[in-house]
């Protein structure tokens, strides 16, 4: 000691330590021998407390200095004189010293930094990362040391320590982040916008959602960095728990106490506060943007859809993309699920209810209707606007809201499918014990595709039902003014002037070219389908009303064809089978005589599937002028 050699004094006392003293005391005979070894034992007790003090000192000494390298070689010697504890709670303080320093020069700085400045907007995160890393890399440097000297299991009792003044610093940082930006502010506007009545609340008062962006920015990757920290701190202690620990119980015991001690250190409890105050601005973003986006809605010549559907799932993909961004699990649900009611409550309630108005065909109650409302808005906008143009305007929304629908079923999807994707990407290492939460809330998105859809379906009933039904139902009942039961003048006249299926495919084309310039082509498809399904059960009915001879049954053969090629070329979709029926029930009217029926039924059916029950086929076959009743009776169908 005296020649300041303290590694090797201290190896000297700690082999001392290392005896039992009641042992040695027991080894030796009363007497001049039992004295002297008594004297020697005296003599290192008082070295070792010496040798503590002077150690302490010599400690202090270079932390006050800065030299690290002595502060390193002193911390080594602790274990030595079996004083751990001081030790690591020493080094604690000297590390947090060190942290505390960097952070405040750091902090000072970027409390000057300029509004110009290309990071200004995320430099609280920035020195929140320059803290966060700090104390990682002392950590990463450190550990090895402690398990050498200290033994493993220590990390826990240092990183406690140096936790603390990670909190502490963390909160400086965040309380000059709150007041710089205003915080507490925004958040008093936030929350009395969205509680305060609108009528109450003075427009020119209420923020606009486009000066949060940058806070809401920094706020999540404030959280994120944080959150990267507490899965860096949870790796370490982790990994030194199970070296620690061989016993399985003990294990899950220790990781049950620190997993308590981080989720309530002040940090965390820091950072869970100011997520559910950003959960709140976000929702106050999402609702006030998506607002705008419905009062700005805007049509352009030659699109489908209008500008709001678009533009409001950019904005719900934006908002739940930043929350993923905050790494938080919690932020994350909370987002997604104010996300889905913001859908359901404002943008399809909007489109159900353009649905419910229904399509104005410009009858006499609906033109009184659009009247009072022509008048209405003229007083409202201050110009006249006549009722053909507001009828034409609302048939033109009407079209417009159901291409809206079937567009925002697809968004609805894909944005599922998109956040399903960066949910795993983000928390893949964390996903087993959130799984079922992020599933739920995903569901609900693919429910809401499923609604939209419904609208849809809805919309194509009210247009097939209130205006192409009406008009097409007729041009289907004129079959009935021509007769099938020809001659063959009469045949070769039908063919040179066709007296029905040519003006019913001219019309029912002009009809549905109303629409198909207006509607996407899926749903322009989806409209084509209710119509030949219509169209098949209206001939259908009227064809039982009729009769025929051989060639009147023949030209209804070439009418049903025509029909078909025409229908088939319509649209995308397979039509045939939609004439199944109509097809048999004019291969039974073609049939030479009464018994070839036999050729086709039963056995003889092959891969033909019969549409038309036995009763149907006879009532087919009695259309038939030349067939006798006696003879379709005595038929064994």
């Amino acid at each position: 000691m005296d020649k300041k050699d303290y590694e090797k004094a201290a190896a000297n006392i700690h082999r001392y330590l290392c005896l039992d003293e009641n042992v040695i005391k027991q080894s030796v005979n009363i007497g001049s021998e039992s004295t002297s070894i008594n004297a020697s034992l005296e003599v290192l007790k008082n070295a070792r407390q010496e040798m503590s003090r002077v150690v302490s000192e010599q400690f202090d000494i270079a932390v006050q200095s800065g030299n690290e390298a002595d502060v390193e070689k002193f911390f080594k010697i602790f274990p030595w004189l079996k004083m751990e504890d001081e030790g690591l709670a020493k080094f604690s303080t000297y590390l947090s010293q060190e942290i505390a320093k960097s952070t405040s020069a750091n902090l000072k700085q970027a409390l000057n930094t300029e509004s110009t400045h290309s990071r200004y907007n995320l430099v609280f995160s920035d020195i929140l990362t320059l803290l966060f890393e700090g104390i990682a890399r002392t950590i990463e440097k450190q550990q090895p040391l402690v398990e050498t000297y200290y033994g493993p299991g220590k990390l826990f009792a240092l990183m406690k320590n140096v936790q603390k003044e990670c909190d502490k610093q963390a909160h400086l940082i965040m309380r000059e982040f709150l007041k710089m930006r205003n915080f507490d502010e925004i958040e008093r506007l936030v929350r009395q916008s969205m509680f305060t009545s609108s009528k109450k609340m003075e427009e020119n008062r209420k923020l606009d959602p486009r000066k949060l962006e940058t806070l809401l920015n920094e706020i999540t990757v404030i959280s994120s960095r944080a959150e990267l920290y507490v899965r860096f701190v949870k790796r370490r202690i982790k990994a030194d728990i199970e070296i620690v620990y061989p016993n399985k119980e003990e294990r899950e015991e220790s990781w049950l106490d620190f997993q308590k001690w981080i989720k309530n250190c002040d940090l965390s409890l820091f950072i869970h506060n100011v997520i559910s105050k950003y959960i709140i601005i976000e929702e106050y973003y999402m609702k006030e943007s998506i607002q705008k986006a419905i009062k700005l809605d805007y049509f352009e010549e030659g699109n489908f859809t209008s500008s709001v559907t678009d533009d409001i799932f950019f904005i719900l993909r934006q908002c739940i993309k930043r929350s993923i961004s905050s790494s938080s699990i919690d932020c994350v649900c909370a987002i997604l699920n104010q996300a889905v009611t913001i859908l359901e409550m404002d943008f399809k309630s909007m489109l159900k209810k353009t649905i419910d108005d229904g399509y104005f065909t410009g009858g006499v109650l609906d033109n009184i209707s659009s009247a009072y409302n022509v008048m209405q808005s003229s007083f409202q906008q201050g110009k006249l606007q006549s009722v053909d143009e507001k009828t034409k305007d609302n048939q033109q929304l009407f079209l417009r809201t159901m291409n809206n629908c079937e567009v925002s079923s697809e968004h609805s999807l894909v944005l599922k499918n998109s956040l399903d994707h960066d949910i795993n990407k983000v928390f893949h290492q964390h996903l087993d014990l959130h799984k079922a939460k992020f599933e739920s809330c995903l569901a609900d998105l693919s429910s809401l595709s499923s609604k939209f859809r419904s609208i849809l379906e809805m919309a194509l009933t009210e247009l097939h039902g209130s205006v192409l039904k009406p008009e097409f139902r007729p041009l289907v009942s004129n079959f009935l003014s021509v007769s099938h039961n020809i001659t063959e003048d009469d045949h070769d006249n039908y063919e040179a002037n066709d007296p029905w299926v040519e003006e019913f495919i001219f019309n029912l084309q002009n009809l549905l070219n109303r629409f198909q310039s207006a509607l996407l082509p899926n749903i322009f498809d989806q409209l084509v389908s209710y119509v030949v399904n219509e169209v098949v059960i209206q001939l259908e009915k009227t064809v039982f009303k009729s009769s025929f001879n051989r060639l009147g049954a023949l030209f209804f053969d070439k009418e049903l064809r025509s029909l078909v090629t025409y229908l088939t070329t319509a649209t995308s979709w397979s039509v045939r089978d939609r004439f199944s029926r109509l097809n048999q029930i004019s291969t039974i009217l073609n049939l030479d005589a009464v018994q070839e029926i036999d050729d086709y039924w039963g056995q003889n059916a092959g891969a033909l599937t019969w549409r038309l029950t036995p009763a149907e086929v006879r009532v087919v076959l009695a259309l038939r002028v030349e067939f006798k009743m006696d003879e379709i009776r005595r038929l064994k169908l």
